[in-house]
């Protein structure tokens, strides 16, 4: 074998192997999550929404681990609360946060999801999200999941409430340990989405979402196209039967800096 022969052979060796190693690691990474999924406890209900919310890509991209402890803002009736406490583990904890209007809207859901002592590993707290009150770096991952549009929305029955964004994510941050992260999936509005459209859609330009929550003192490390659908025109309202379940969705990893 000649020279460039034998160096040809050994940097593909050397690729295959970084190759295999990374891909291992991965594996390894979302082995938690896999299993979490595949519990025979959860669901039929959450089981039948999996294919469309693709919760162990979304979930194995934030880093949820075992022995996290993982804030879930607005978790409404649970569904990635329980996917989350089964990955943490028992060695791990989850704080299930929900607002008075959340807690009357999924009031069926989230008492079929806590029934007779299940997930013992989640704390539940209700209370205005700007008013989290927990202990300053305790949290190694916060989630936002289908809910920062939220601040946005106005009904004219005044079914929900204020909320002030700034200060939310403020104690958000507080929460979260240095270098902890916030993950964020939401559904996508067109570039020129007005504040009113947002409400209304339930959808926000990724621009706008991105300039906030940096604007609050994250950095935005990472996005991933895991939801993304390109046929979603983001003109109608995410509840719309054309979309729902199909939106084009903003799946984004915010970091508090050390």
């Amino acid at each position: 074998m000649n020279r460039s022969a034998a160096s040809l052979l050994a940097a593909l060796l050397l690729i295959t192997g970084c190759g295999g190693d990374r891909a291992a690691d991965e594996a390894g990474a979302a082995g938690p999550v896999t299993r979490a999924l595949a519990a025979e406890a959860r669901p039929a209900s959450d089981r039948e929404r999996d294919p469309a919310r693709k919760p162990g890509e979304v979930l194995t991209f934030f880093g949820i681990a075992p022995g996290m402890t993982v804030l879930d803002v607005f978790s409404g009736g649970g569904y990635y609360t329980e996917i989350a406490a089964r990955v943490v583990g028992p060695g791990g904890r989850i704080i299930a946060h929900n607002n008075r209007a959340y807690l009357d809207y999924a009031a069926d859901e989230i008492a079929a999801r806590y029934a007779d002592g299940r997930l013992a590993n989640v704390e539940r707290i209700g209370a205005p999200a700007a008013a989290l009150e927990l202990e300053p770096g305790s949290v190694d991952v916060a989630l936002l999941i289908l809910a920062y549009h939220d601040i946005y929305f106005r009904p004219g029955d005044g079914s929900w409430p204020h909320i002030d964004g700034p200060a939310m994510l403020a104690a958000i941050r507080a929460a979260l340990r240095p270098g902890g992260i916030l993950g964020v999936v939401d559904h996508a509005g067109s570039a020129d989405i007005t504040t009113g459209e947002i409400g209304r859609l339930h959808r926000i330009d990724e621009a706008r979402l991105v300039r906030e929550i940096e604007s609050a003192g994250f950095e935005l490390v990472a996005s991933s196209d895991v939801l993304r659908n390109p046929d979603d025109t983001r003109l109608l309202p995410m509840y719309d039967a054309e979309v729902r379940g199909r939106t084009d969705r903003l799946v984004l990893k915010f970091r508090k800096p050390e």
